[in-house]
């Protein structure tokens, strides 16, 4: 068993989980909503908003190059424009790294001189 997730001030997991799938806000609604084209994909990416594994969702269509659907909050042309950037990034190293930084920077305490 990993280390225990806990929630930040917003409810987003700060530590990374495996098995993100059974806490996506989506986990309940047809895939058909997610798996769209065009401007209907806009409309699904507010699925996304507030998701507490958001961050893991869009990790593994990046790293697998997953071409279809809405995951992570992002469509496909959004998702094909980062790989654009970085085609051989490790998508999960990167966005955990980043959210790491974002929790030390929110929680680390203010100083005033």
């Amino acid at each position: 068993m990993g280390t225990p997730a806990f929630l930040g001030r917003c409810g987003d997991i700060m530590n990374w989980v495996e098995d993100w799938a059974p806490r996506a806000a989506c986990r309940a609604e047809q895939p058909d909503k997610l798996f769209v084209r065009g401007a209907e994909q806009n409309k699904a990416k507010t699925l996304c908003q507030g998701c507490p594994v958001r961050t893991e969702c869009l990790a593994e269509a990046l790293d697998n190059q997953i071409e279809w659907g809405v995951w992570g909050g992002m469509t496909e042309r959004e998702r094909r424009a980062l790989l654009r950037r970085r085609p051989n990034a490790s998508w999960r190293q990167l966005l955990e790294t980043a959210r790491k930084d974002a929790t030390v920077a929110t929680t680390a305490p203010s100083v005033t001189v």
